[in-house]
């Protein structure tokens, strides 16, 4: 399996091992595997079997094997062995799905060490990096950019790992303060957490402007966990394969998934599941009132907002007007035509964003790929949140009850549809505010011990500036004085 980036008409092969460290490409582009492994009746039925009787890191082993031919197998059923275990995560099935009502059921994503689904990924990434850099005798210093949970699911899976820095851009002000306790309560010598002035998509431009700069990412060792990572990608894959097979009793059996999404990382890996052969119907984007991808599979217009037009909402990881993944999936709608992706995202997009509307390409959205999507307000998220308590005894976060109500309203219009799993973000205890003013008060059990002191720990995080060079200046500076 050999990877290739989304903007090099020449599609140079790359291996996993060494876009694992890397991250972005080197033009600018995100890589993908030059061809999408595919999946008959026959693996999905065994790969059931797997999962029923040897449990999801098994089950994840062989999926992520698909993508990863430089390391050998036994080496990766011990990686993800490790990655996947309990008590690690709250559950030993690692991704429970239950019933929320006839037709709409949650794959519970939340269930590891810092409560948000970016742990599915992150422990598995841990676990890689290591190994990789164990194997070269190297270094590495991960630059990310969080819009909530990315980085302390990064952050917890990176800490103390040997030859590992993590330095976590966030927005400043623009987290809960759960999600800020999480991050900044680290003291440990190997993680800097950097307050930037500015928002997400600030946050994330400078990530891109750092990686940009190959003689910098090259002498500092940078890599990326962000969802420009491939390897995020590949780990969320596993997800929609457990939760199909948990979901369904045949391979004849297809379910949708509706899942809540501002970078289009989560879902992109959905889309990767479904071109394998995973028997996914739709795919259905749910976002906030930072509506970009709904308009996007509304009307063709892909119409970036600026950072002053990004709204600050109470499903805060979704406030995002630029969306890093998209650019794998419009790279697979054009027929991967490498020059014109490069012209979309490296210019394009600049300028305030494009149009396929009037695009041959555009219908395939819905009709090959399976894409449909809808947007939630803060008043539909605490209707939902409320509705999901009172009539199923089930606390939802703010980001899921954007999935749930968009999931609903799908099925109301479609009312012959596949079954739909809403993908679950987090527990609602990151968002307390919301579920107060939802439902009133905060039940005793939406709290796990282990988060109990977690607001009343000391900080340690850096402001800066929204500036690259201060950024990097920083970066210099802090390997210069911590080893690892």
């Amino acid at each position: 399996m050999k990877y290739i980036s989304t903007r090099d008409a020449q599609a140079t092969p790359v291996d996993f091992t060494d876009i694992l460290l890397g991250g972005l490409a080197p033009d600018g582009g995100l890589y993908l595997p030059q061809e999408y492994p595919s999946v008959d009746a026959a693996t999905l039925d065994r790969w059931r079997s797997v999962l029923d009787n040897e449990g999801y890191a098994t089950l994840a082993a062989e999926v992520v094997s698909l993508f990863i031919d430089d390391i050998p197998v036994e080496d990766l059923k011990g990686i993800t062995a490790r990655a996947y275990s309990t008590p690690k995560f709250a559950s030993a099935q690692i991704v429970p799905v239950t019933d929320l009502e006839p037709g709409v059921k949650i794959a519970h994503l939340s269930e590891g060490p810092t409560a948000a689904f970016k742990d599915m990924a992150m422990q598995l990434l841990g676990e890689l990096f290591e190994y990789v850099l164990r194997q070269r005798g190297e270094t590495i210093n991960i630059l990310g950019a969080t819009s909530g949970d990315t980085g302390s699911s990064a952050e917890y899976a990176m800490r103390g790992r040997a030859g590992i820095r993590v330095f976590m851009l966030t927005p400043a002000g623009r987290m809960t303060p759960f999600q800020q306790a999480q991050m900044f309560g680290l003291d440990d010598p190997n993680i800097f957490n950097i307050a930037l002035d500015g928002v997400f998509d600030d946050c994330q431009d400078i990530v891109k402007g750092v990686s940009g700069d190959a003689a910098f990412k090259a002498e500092y060792h940078i890599g990326a966990v962000n969802s420009i990572n491939w390897a995020r990608l590949m780990a969320q894959v596993v997800y929609y394969v457990s939760s199909w097979i948990r979901a369904t009793d045949s391979v004849e059996q297809k379910v949708s998934f509706c899942v809540p999404t501002g970078n289009f990382g989560d879902v992109c890996a959905g889309h990767i599941a479904r071109q394998m052969g995973v028997p996914i119907d739709r795919l259905i984007v749910a976002t906030n009132e930072n509506d970009v991808l709904d308009e996007f599979f509304r009307t063709g217009d892909y119409r970036v907002r600026t950072s002053a037009e990004t709204l600050a909402t109470s499903s805060p990881s979704m406030d995002i007007s630029k969306a890093s993944n998209f650019e794998r999936f419009i790279f697979d709608v054009l027929g991967r035509d490498a020059a014109r992706t490069a012209d979309l995202f490296g210019t394009q997009v600049k300028q305030g964003g494009f149009s396929l509307a009037a695009d041959p390409a555009f219908p395939e959205v819905d009709k090959v790929y399976g894409f449909a999507s809808g947007s939630s307000t803060h008043t539909d998220r605490l209707d939902t949140i409320r509705y999901c308590w009172e009539s199923a005894g089930v606390l939802v976060d703010p980001h899921t009850a954007d999935g749930v109500k968009v999931a609903r309203d799908y099925l109301t219009t479609h009312p012959d549809a596949a079954p739909v799993i809403c993908l679950e973000t987090a527990l609602p205890v990151k968002f307390a505010g919301t579920i107060r003013e939802s439902i009133g008060s905060e039940p005793e059990a939406m709290t796990p011990e282990r988060f109990r002191d977690i607001l009343s720990a000391d900080r340690h995080v850096t402001d800066l500036p929204n500036d690259v060079d201060t950024v990097k200046d920083f970066i210099r500076t802090s390997i210069a004085d911590v080893q690892v």
